[in-house]
């Protein structure tokens, strides 16, 4: 299985050019992807539907786009302005759902509401968990917010359930059309711009690390395959020097961890100002 993490940046390049083209075409061989920042009927990108195009740029994957928040549009009464996570999946997608992220109010500078695109595919092997999420980008108190919100809903899906669970008693309103009940399988992959560096408050939170015991994890913590490597998706000019820094991640739960044959990021890609991160499973 071929996965990839992509702050797309809703089509602008590090060179300043708007192509949905570019993007797709580095995506077009993948399995399976998740995009972060993706707009829908935004004037900075002409009022596109970038969910639609992505979807006929790249006709053999299924979709699911989950806006973290919409707007009015002017001289609109139905469509919305939006931005939010997008899945892309060579199999079905049985069920999505989206979890908005706790939020500060910012002052300076901006600060938009994020979420959480959560979505089980239909694995040839099984279902699996795909989490497609963006966290804050400036606070370390409001992504450990985040962080534990995340792991609070997410934290029992066997006890939680999927979308629907239990005994349709109104057959005649055929809620379940005819479907057994939706897995809600346990062996997951969170994806994602998580604008946190390795080592960093947040991500020992998400691998269960103490920092005064190194290599010492707890029970429930989740596994980076990119750990050790170096990588990094983001360059920034901070204080005058130019920062390589791993903000995009793919964390797995242990049982997936074993199946990773190869983990690499494509630094010299114009197409975002993020760079993709993938990982190939032998799955």
């Amino acid at each position: 299985m071929k996965l990839t993490t992509w702050n797309i940046q809703y089509g602008f390049g590090a060179d300043g050019t708007y192509s949905l083209a570019r993007i797709a075409d580095t995506l077009r061989t993948r399995d399976l992807i998740a995009c972060q920042e993706v707009d829908r009927h935004w004037s900075r990108t002409n009022q596109d539907d970038q969910p639609a195009l992505l979807a006929s740029l790249l006709p053999d994957h299924h979709m699911v786009y989950a806006p973290a928040f919409d707007m009015a549009l002017p001289g609109e009464k139905v469509k919305r302005r939006q931005f939010g996570p997008l899945i892309l999946s060579r199999w079905p997608i049985l069920w999505s759902r989206t979890w908005p992220l706790p939020k500060r109010r910012m002052l300076d500078p901006i600060n938009t509401q994020t979420a959480a695109l959560e979505a089980v595919i239909a694995h040839p092997s099984g279902p699996l968990k795909l989490v497609n999420l963006h966290l804050a980008h400036v606070g370390v108190e409001e992504r450990l917010d985040q962080i534990a919100f995340l792991q609070h809903v997410l934290a029992n899906p066997t006890v939680e359930g999927g979308p629907w669970s239990g005994t349709d008693d109104e057959p005649s309103r055929n809620w379940t059309e005819g479907e057994a009940e939706p897995p809600n399988p346990s062996r997951a992959i969170w994806a994602g711009d998580f604008n946190m560096e390795p080592g960093s408050a947040e991500y020992r939170a998400l691998v269960a690390q103490t920092p005064y015991h190194p290599g010492a994890r707890y029970a429930g913590g989740l596994i980076d395959p990119a750990a050790g490597m170096g990588l990094y998706t983001h360059e920034k000019v901070i204080a005058g020097q130019t920062r390589l820094r791993q903000l995009d991640h793919i964390f797995l739960t242990p049982d997936l961890a074993p199946l990773v044959t190869k983990v690499w990021t494509e630094n010299e890609n114009p197409a975002s100002d993020h760079h993709p991160l993938h990982i190939d499973l032998a799955l």
